[in-house]
């Protein structure tokens, strides 16, 4: 089992940035893919990004080209960098470690969860 904290959350204007900060621990960090995801009041949970163990990514097409995801495994610490933020990016956002070094963009291949930090963009 893994623990996951998530930071970085806030209230920031459209056309803005956010960095959002997930520390890990409690298993061996560089072995398995991260990813984050999102949820929006009333929305089910939504693929948002993934980075493998060896740093391949993937991201969800309305974030493509606006979002960065990375990691940091000697701080066992992954990333996601947000600019251009739009009003549509407002949900919760959680961090999540896969259970293996590769992870699609589905719930299913994640098994533990931080608590989630709020995001929120204004107009």
């Amino acid at each position: 089992q893994v623990q996951l904290v998530e930071s970085g959350g806030g209230l920031v204007q459209a056309g803005g940035s956010l960095r959002l900060t997930c520390a890990a621990s409690g298993r061996t960090f560089s072995s398995y893919a991260m990813g984050w995801f999102r949820q929006a009041p009333g929305k089910e949970r939504e693929f948002v990004a993934v980075i493998s163990w060896r740093g391949g990514t993937n991201y969800a097409d309305s974030v493509q080209g606006r979002f960065t995801i990375s990691r940091d495994n000697a701080k066992n610490t992954v990333y996601l960098q947000m600019n251009s933020l739009k009003p549509e990016d407002t949900a919760v956002y959680y961090c999540a470690a896969a259970t293996k070094a590769f992870a699609r963009a589905s719930t299913e291949d994640f098994g533990s969860w931080g608590q989630g930090t709020q995001v929120t963009v204004s107009s």
